[in-house]
Parts: C-alpha cells; sequence; structure tokens
C-alpha cells in the first residue's frame, strides 16, 4: 500500500519516490512524478531551496510497476540492461497446441480400449515435441503451464512436459525424450480405474481407499501391456514413478537401481506439479516452497533428476517483477543454471544489484 507523505528536501535520500511532478518556469517537466530520486536531483532540490515535495511511502502493487520502471533513475536503468541475461530456451505452447494437447489427453483418459489410442498418444507427444524443438528448448516457465482445468489431463501434460525437459538434461537421447514423454502422458492412466468419489474425496482417504489409489500405477502398467505397443521403459515410468530410492514408494516397494531412470525422471515431476495444484482435499504450495521440498528429498528421490529438475525449471523469467523479502521490489535480470529460486534482482527504490545466490548478504533473502 503506498502512502503520500510531505516531507522535507533536507531529509531526502536517494531512492526514494517523489509523488509529485518538478517544473522549471516554462512548464518544462524536470523530475516526472513517480521517479526515484537520485543524487543529483536531491541536489537540484535543495539549491533550488525547494522546502519540501511530496514522496510515496510502501511498496507498488503489482499493476503499477510497469509505469514505476519507467521513472527509474538512468543509473538503475542502466545496471538492468548492463547485467540483463536472457533466460534459456523455453517451452512455448500456443493457444491452438493447448487446445488440441488437451482434448488429445482427455481422449487417451476416456477411451482407454479405444482402437485410436495408440495414435493419439503419438498425436499429442509430437505436438509436445514439436513445441520443444521448436525453439531448442530446455528449460519450462512454470508459471506457464495450463492445458485444462480439469486435473488428471492438466497433471498429465505438466509432468510430461516437465519430464521431457528435465529428461533433456538429464543425458536422454532423442528418441528416450519422445518416449518419457508418453510415459509422463499416460503415466496416471490407470486412475481411469479408481472410483470418482475416491479421486476426487475432498477429505483424507481411509486406508482402504488409499490402498486401492496405491494400485492405479499398476493398473496403468496392466493396460498398456494388454495394448503389445510399448516398450519397456514407458511402461517401467508408468509403473514406478511413485517408487522411491529409499525403497518406501509404491507399488513395489523397489529401490535404487531397480528404479527406472524414466520413473526417477517423472517421480520429481509428479511430485512438484502435484505439490503446487490445488485440489478439492487440499491448497496448493507456494512454488518456492514446493521447489524446496523437492530439493529436501534427496533419501526418496534420485539426485541426479532432482538437479536436472532444478537446472530446467524458471519461477522468476527475466524481466518479471518480484518483492524481495527486506520489501523493496525489484526486476529479475538474470537467473543462476541450477538454482531457480536465487535470481539476481535489480531493487526499484535502492537500484542495487541483489545476487541471492552468491552474494552473502542475500543469504537470508527469499523472493516473496
Amino acid at each position: 500500500m503506498i502512502k503520500r507523505k510531505f516531507v522535507s528536501t533536507r531529509v531526502l535520500q536517494p531512492g526514494m519516490r517523489i509523488d509529485q511532478a518538478i517544473l522549471d518556469k516554462t512548464g518544462r517537466e524536470l523530475i516526472a512524478k513517480g521517479a526515484y530520486l537520485d543524487d543529483f536531483q536531491i541536489e537540484y532540490l535543495q539549491k533550488k531551496s525547494i522546502g519540501g515535495i511530496y514522496v510515496s511511502e510502501g511498496e507498488p502493487d503489482p499493476d503499477e510497476i510497469h509505469s514505476l520502471e519507467a521513472h527509474l533513475p538512468a543509473f538503475t536503468k542502466e545496471l538492468m540492461e548492463k547485467n540483463r541475461v536472457e533466460d534459456k530456451s523455453k517451452v512455448a505452447l500456443n493457444t491452438e497446441v493447448i487446445k488440441r494437447v488437451g482434448e488429445g489427453v482427455q481422449f487417451l483418459y476416456d477411451n482407454v480400449e479405444s482402437e485410436h489410442f495408440l495414435e493419439a498418444t503419438n498425436n499429442v507427444t509430437g505436438e509436445l515435441i514439436n513445441a520443444i524443438e521448436a525453439n531448442n528448448a530446455i528449460a519450462v516457465d512454470i508459471n506457464l503451464i495450463k492445458v485444462s482445468d480439469e486435473y488428471t489431463f492438466k497433471h498429465s501434460v505438466d509432468v510430461a512436459t516437465m519430464g521431457m525437459i528435465i529428461g533433456r538434461n538429464y543425458g536422454l537421447s532423442k528418441e528416450e525424450i519422445r518416449d518419457i514423454g508418453v510415459s509422463g502422458l499416460l503415466h496416471d492412466l490407470g486412475k481411469s480405474n479408481i472410483p470418482l468419489e475416491i479421486l476426487n474425496k475432498p477429505g483424507k482417504l481411509d486406508d482402504d481407499e488409499f490402498a486401492l489409489m496405491k494400485q492405479h500405477s499398476l493398473f496403468g502398467f496392466k493396460i498398456l501391456k494388454e495394448k503389445h505397443a510399448f516398450n519397456d521403459e514407458i511402461m517401467k515410468g508408468v509403473l514406478q514413478h511413485h517408487e522411491k530410492m529409499n525403497g518406501r514408494g509404491y507399488p513395489l516397494g523397489v529401490t535404487g537401481e531397480a528404479i527406472s531412470k524414466f520413473a526417477k525422471i517423472l517421480s520429481v515431476a509428479d511430485i512438484y506439479d502435484a505439490l503446487v495444484t490445488e485440489r478439492p482435499y487440499k491448497k496448493g504450495f507456494p512454488k518456492r516452497e514446493a521447489l524446496e521440498m523437492i530439493f529436501g528429498m534427496s533419501t526418496e528421490l534420485d539426485t541426479k533428476a532432482i538437479s536436472s529438475f532444478m537446472d530446467s525449471v524458471i519461477i522468476f523469467p527475466v524481466d518479471s517483477y518480484v518483492q524481495l523479502s527486506n520489501g523493496e521490489m525489484g526486476k529479475v535480470v538474470a537467473n543462476n543454471p541450477g538454482y531457480p529460486m536465487r535470481p539476481i534482482v535489480v531493487g526499484f527504490k535502492t537500484g542495487k544489484i541483489y545476487n541471492l545466490l552468491e552474494d552473502l548478504n542475500c543469504a537470508s533473502m527469499v523472493i516473496e
């Protein structure tokens, strides 16, 4: 919330935001309303014997930020430009692709027995591959993936897309990236055998309901096996995506190297997307908290898959506006590879560069 306050020019500080325009005798604007004051402007006001001016206190609302940037001091704009580094190429799904993918995934989950099942699977996977290869994408902006309001379909596309991008950074071959996309699209196919009252139950599942839910990956594996159209790696990804490295997963409780690399990758994507998505029985976690939780699951998830995931996702795209935990608004000018929660930000008020990864003074600072 921004408040207007009259302040003596004697106590003005660089970074204060002026809430009035300063004009010369001819009516020419010397300092624009909304500008963040620098030392030169403050010295000018004092030399002209201007007793005081109106300034704004507090941080701007998000819809005000675009207009504020135009009034930043020149040195702050120069810092932003000098330190700006383009994000890695990201997956882009246009409206038409999103529509086709959403309809395709819905067809797969609603028509498990269809003779066109394999064709539809290949078509949807092809759409995602084309979107990735169109600009050689090696990252995904996890704020933008949205195919459908229906959880199962959205979740399947999220997991497939993230799985393919993580797979690229993991070192999978081109053919394997296609296959992990198929496995990600179909990883929850077995939920078609779970009653809707269990899938959408607003409260906690009882023991019997949870036992049945834990069978969905096995159900999906059996559905694909009966089709004789999918290779072992695709089916293992579907079967094992809930397995854990320490053996505490399901449905088989296997450990370590007994878990396929597809399952290791899809498990990370699946858990992240489930954490941030709101469901009838839970609220979604903020993205930063979800990433921290993934990072802390090193005994349960494959560490290489975690590392590849962290190198694949973008939470705060370059040029996005953020608020730091010290209260200052700023602009993201670069992302630190492998550390999506710790970008480089230039503050609006101070013109300071906050390197949240490498600057020890920013060690306790986060983006809110």
